[in-house]
């Protein structure tokens, strides 16, 4: 019995042993990860959705040991407001519509950048000193994507050839069958493009007045105002013939699901949008959103931006065509980003594209309370 409890003594005492060493190693194991997860950073971000997918920021986050928190906002005005009522220091990194950076440098709710922290001798000349991005000779924003605004279409109710001009869309086949994103700046800009106006957002009265009359001629043939997942579900089903002022950002993430669409720039012209990236106002963490901006500009981070999935687009860098060339050929060919021939730089470069920018000599107020006019016709 004495030899029995004996063993039985050692057993158990082996055993804690084992547990306890097992448990010693396992957190020896596990301490680097403790460690890591406790110096995390977090890094907050004001964006439009899909820019802070895991496909996206997964590797920086990994290589940086940081998380990115992003709040998503739908068009500029409710940027410009979620800013506006949250305290200073909020937000470190913003993604917002090249537009209102104007507005955004204003208000004090973007930092200075230092430009030698990034690659401007690695764009193309067209967006090395892009208009509104810099003050008194320093950057406010660094320019990350852009796509061009056109005539998007279903082909089987509206053709190519159809939509060389915004004028087919008055056309009696597509009574009741086009299509609005519900946003006035590229809708009216289109339209000032049809009336000949090369600065589609520059208008005087005159300008304006027909401006207005265009707009509320075509209302007879819309069927209806959409949001992101409206358009997409009405313009693969063929709801809609044809939405204007919209481009590859809706018609790309439909192709890549086979829906057969795609946008045209009609012979008057297209309109550029462009997406750019600042350090906001008062952050804590400005060393970090430095280093997020300049990956997002690396080669890597170009190919993701613009293979994003919620919507894609094209970059500014060589060193980010040379990538995507290298890596997806076909989405370099289907965005017109190809290297040898001609690509969507050479639409620029004909002065067939303008950029979409803030009404000019009218204010914002204006060009909404026309739009919603036009809504309620």
């Amino acid at each position: 019995m004495k030899w029995e409890g004996k063993m039985t003594h050692n057993i158990i005492t082996t055993r804690r042993r084992l547990i306890k060493g097992g448990l010693a190693a396992a957190a020896a194991v596990a301490a680097p990860a403790v460690l890591r997860a406790q110096g995390r950073r977090d890094l907050s971000m004001l964006t439009w959705a899909g820019h802070a997918d895991p496909e996206v920021i997964g590797a920086f986050e990994e290589m940086h040991n940081v998380r990115i928190r992003a709040k998503e906002y739908v068009g500029g005005d409710q940027m410009l407001a979620q800013i506006a009522q949250s305290p200073t220091g909020t937000y470190d990194v913003i993604l917002s519509d090249a537009e209102y950076v104007v507005q955004l440098q204003q208000a004090g709710f973007i930092e200075p950048l230092v430009p030698e922290d990034y690659p401007f001798d690695d764009f193309f000349p067209e967006f090395q000193n892009f208009r509104g991005h810099w003050f008194d000779d320093r950057p406010y924003a660094v320019f990350l994507r852009f796509g061009f605004l056109g005539l998007s279409h279903n082909r089987a109710a509206m053709s190519e050839a159809e939509a060389r001009s915004y004028r087919g869309m008055w056309d009696s086949r597509h009574e009741g069958r086009i299509g609005h994103f519900d946003w006035h700046l590229p809708n009216l800009g289109a339209l000032s493009l049809l009336n000949g106006n090369l600065s589609p957002f520059d208008l005087d009265e005159q300008h304006w007045t027909e401006l207005s009359d265009t707009l509320m001629s075509l209302r007879p043939q819309v069927r209806g105002f959409y949001d992101y997942g409206g358009m997409l579900s009405a313009l693969r089903s063929g709801e809609v013939a044809a939405i204007p002022g919209i481009g590859d950002w809706i018609t790309g993430v439909l192709a890549r699901d086979g829906a057969d669409v795609t946008t045209t720039i009609p012979e008057e012209g297209g309109l550029q949008w462009t997406e750019s990236l600042s350090i906001g106002g008062g952050s804590r963490n400005q060393d970090l959103a430095r280093t997020f901006i300049q990956y997002m500009l690396s080669p890597e981070g170009q190919v993701k931006t613009a293979t994003l999935k919620a919507y894609p687009a094209m970059i500014p860098t060589r060193s980010g065509w040379d990538r995507l060339n290298e890596e997806l050929p076909g989405e370099a060919r289907r965005q017109n980003m190809v290297l040898n021939g001609p690509n969507a730089l050479d639409e620029i470069r004909a002065g067939r594209i303008r950029l979409r920018e803030l009404p000019v000599q009218q204010s914002l107020e204006t060009w909404n309370d026309a739009w919603t006019r036009y809504k309620n016709a």
